[in-house]
């Protein structure tokens, strides 16, 4: 299912960055300074260690591994088993404000948001219309 290994599962969601695309406006470059909506790209809550202690994904639970800007991170969705390569490219999101939200799919659900998708990958895997959905991780 998917591609690359799955290692974990979670949440997804998408925000904006760079230029304007699909519903985007213009947004900042992202912590990376090269983060654009318009490319597959992710926000990541280990992309640093000043990322790390702003997004606290261990609040949640969560044992993320830490994938600098540029890192490649395969997001596989939980139940079409869509899949997109992604590179982290910002911080983000704010897991421990997410600790314990849960979207399901197939009677399957998957907690704590992990990481924020551009508009571009994130509707490779599902709608833009959903705002979340749930996925396997893995790199």
């Amino acid at each position: 299912m998917g591609c690359g290994t799955n290692q974990w599962s979670g949440e997804a969601s998408w925000f904006c960055c760079g230029a304007g695309w699909g519903p985007c406006g213009d947004a900042g470059g992202g912590a990376c300074g090269n983060c654009n909506s318009g490319s597959y790209q992710c926000a990541w809550p280990y992309a640093s260690d000043s990322c790390f202690n702003i997004t606290r994904p261990d609040i949640c639970g969560e044992s993320l591994p830490y994938k600098p800007c540029g890192s490649t991170i395969f997001v596989t969705h939980w139940c079409s088993g869509a899949c997109v390569t992604v590179s982290v490219a910002d911080c983000g999101p704010n897991t421990q404000m997410f600790c314990g939200e849960a979207v399901c799919c197939n009677g399957t659900c998957r907690t704590n948001r992990d990481c924020d998708l551009t508009p571009a990958a994130y509707s490779v895997i599902a709608s833009l219309d959903t705002g979340l959905t749930p996925v396997m991780f893995g790199y």
